[in-house]
């Protein structure tokens, strides 16, 4: 199977021609670290179980393409199900980033040789792409789920990689060693303490914050804590767990409410907007009051309907009955969801542009952090 031709033209698509990245990515067998993945099929209804061996070509194309692959949704991994299978609800939970936003989180970690790094482990290929950079020597992967480390170390092994590996909660610590380097392709609410102790003097932590767009690095400083940035660069990976699936945060009563409840009633500022797509917007809002949910609906007459609701109980629906006409406004619960989405969007509106990239990162040795630019700041 000639699949390095496919690794170079991917090589090609994410980096420079010549790039020391670009060599690591055309080297690394992406196909042989995923052997079954999910992918979508509007036909089936759902995402069904891609087998690889059983159609080599498929395989390699959805390999060697700058996309994420899919491996887990809830508890059910796909090397653990029937090819063809069709899974019509769940959530993502695990999965093999796209290559080009593992080089780039790599890159915002200035991986320098004889740096010792600490990686997520996932299907292995960001840590296949860590250990041909740096060596397995220098290289720790970790993962809270057994399955995962596993098997992610079976198959580096399998094209000669051997890097340190460990089950591991990330985001309670304590880690297995200490390092120059902390990358995190899982997202996390806030720094955990337990990476700054890991951290050498000087080290780099690289990672993104749960619900939002920011890509956070910053430097550790002689005090215990750390200081940095966050990217102009907007990246979304799937947030940190402790069991085999994301537990329910919002009940569905809450959703029943939010569909069908009368609530206190305004007429919004704005055309409506839809938080997921919209970066920015996102990650203020997710700074603001961390934990929302989000749906939406485009109906059948081009009226369009979005939902918003909140573990605490808090819900608000939004309904435009065009798409350039301003949304009834609906709101229940202890707080009111829409209310500051209204403000981010005066701010947008009024700057021109919001201040989460590239703001300021300021982290406490307990993890504390703050990020701020110009006159606004906001404490994970």
């Amino acid at each position: 199977m000639d699949w390095q031709m496919h690794a170079r033209r991917l090589a090609d698509e994410v980096d420079r021609p010549g790039s020391r990245w670009g060599a690591v990515v055309a080297d690394t067998p992406r196909h042989l670290l995923v052997p079954r993945w999910y992918e979508r099929d509007q036909n089936a209804g759902g995402r069904v179980v891609r087998d690889g061996a059983a159609a080599p070509e498929a395989w390699l194309a959805a390999a060697y393409s700058d996309t994420t692959l899919v491996t887990r949704i809830g508890a059910l991994h796909a090397d653990d199900a029937e090819p063809g299978t069709v899974v019509t609800s769940g959530v993502s939970t695990s999965s093999s980033t796209e290559p080009g936003l593992v080089i780039g989180m790599y890159r915002h970690a200035e991986l320098v040789d004889g740096c010792r790094t600490l990686v997520t482990t996932g299907t292995g290929y960001g840590t296949a792409l860590a250990c041909q950079r740096l060596g397995s020597d220098l290289v720790t992967s970790v993962d809270v789920d057994p399955y995962l480390v596993a098997s992610a170390t079976d198959r580096l092994a399998s094209i000669g990689l051997r890097p340190e590996t460990a089950v591991c909660d990330l985001t309670q610590g304590p880690l297995p060693g200490e390092y120059d380097r902390i990358v995190s392709t899982v997202s996390v609410p806030t720094i955990p303490a337990a990476w700054l102790k890991a951290l050498r003097p000087g080290g780099r932590l690289v990672t993104t914050i749960t619900g939002t767009g920011l890509i956070l690095y910053a430097d550790k400083t002689p005090d215990g804590g750390a200081r940095g940035k966050t990217s102009f660069e907007p990246a979304f990976f799937m947030s940190a767990r402790q069991g085999n699936d994301y537990e329910e945060t919002v009940p569905d009563s809450v959703w029943v409410e939010a569909k069908h409840g009368g609530g206190e009633v305004t007429t919004s500022r704005h055309l409506l907007v839809f938080v997921p797509e919209a970066w920015s917007i996102r990650s203020m809002l997710e700074l603001h009051t961390p934990g929302i949910e989000h749906r939406h609906r485009w109906h059948p007459d081009r009226s369009h309907t979005v939902w918003m609701t909140h573990p605490d109980g808090s819900w608000a629906r939004a309904h435009a009955t065009a798409p350039r006409e301003a949304a009834t406004v609906y709101q229940g619960g202890p707080r009111r969801l829409w209310d500051p989405l209204e403000d981010i969007l005066d701010r947008l509106n009024w700057l021109g542009e919001l201040p989460v990239y590239g703001a300021r990162v300021s982290i406490t040795p307990n993890g504390e952090t703050t990020l701020s630019r110009g006159g606004w700041s906001a404490t994970l």
